[in-house]
């Protein structure tokens, strides 16, 4: 059973294991970023990553705050949550430079001119995470 606040500590926490689940129910864990939007937490990934594509056929995700490498923090509750893929969320981005600032402006700078190198279009998309 989630306790009253645990959505809170989810969306305080630097890092958060998001669990997606592949076709066989095995669950597969990712270190993110994570910021409150409204009512919903938000992540932002690159499109083609193995989390959007299981999210595509299974919108059940697991959140649980974790370290940088996505070592989970000890005592930490797992939450559930149901998510959808946006694209194009100004608020969600704002949301998350917002909570990480320099770091999150300088990861997408960075992210932009490796795609210019590589002339590939930047594919990102937003996680929108509602309580289960």
């Amino acid at each position: 059973m989630e306790q009253p606040d645990s959505w809170t500590r989810i969306e305080e926490s630097d890092f958060v294991s998001l669990g997606t689940f592949r076709k066989t129910g095995v669950v597969v864990e990712t270190p993110v970023w994570i910021a409150r939007d409204g009512d919903d937490l938000v992540v932002t990934t690159e499109r083609a990553t193995g989390k959007v594509k299981r999210l595509r056929r299974n919108p059940e995700v697991t959140l649980q705050p974790c370290s940088r490498m996505g070592a989970i923090q000890e005592g930490s509750e797992k939450v559930t949550g149901r998510a959808r893929l946006v694209e194009g969320d100004e608020t969600a981005d704002a949301a998350l430079a917002a909570k990480y600032g320099f770091q999150f402006r300088a990861i997408l700078g960075a992210e932009r001119f490796v795609r210019r190198l590589q002339r590939r279009e930047g594919q990102r998309v937003i996680i929108r995470i509602t309580r289960a």
